[in-house]
């Protein structure tokens, strides 16, 4: 796994627990930490998104939306 695709896994299973625990009610002290820690976290998950080393491809002429996966007649592109 790149560090690119942890920091996503890792930060919204950390977002995913803290909603999960204000729903529940109570844990008041906790959820306020993990509030305070989040911006952090979020911060870090952007910037080593944005820092991902993965090369890729040039678009080509006429590819402007970049669907890798379609077919360009496949798009219904009006």
């Amino acid at each position: 796994m790149n560090r690119a695709l942890f920091s996503v896994v890792t930060v919204t299973i950390y977002l995913v627990i803290y909603v999960s625990l204000i729903s529940l009610g109570g844990f008041f002290n906790l959820t306020f930490y993990m509030l305070i820690a989040s911006p952090v976290l979020i911060l870090w998950m952007v910037l080593t998104v944005l820092k991902d080393p993965y090369n890729y491809p040039e678009l080509e002429e006429g590819e402007e939306w970049g669907y890798r996966d379609k077919v360009k007649e496949d798009l219904d592109i009006i």
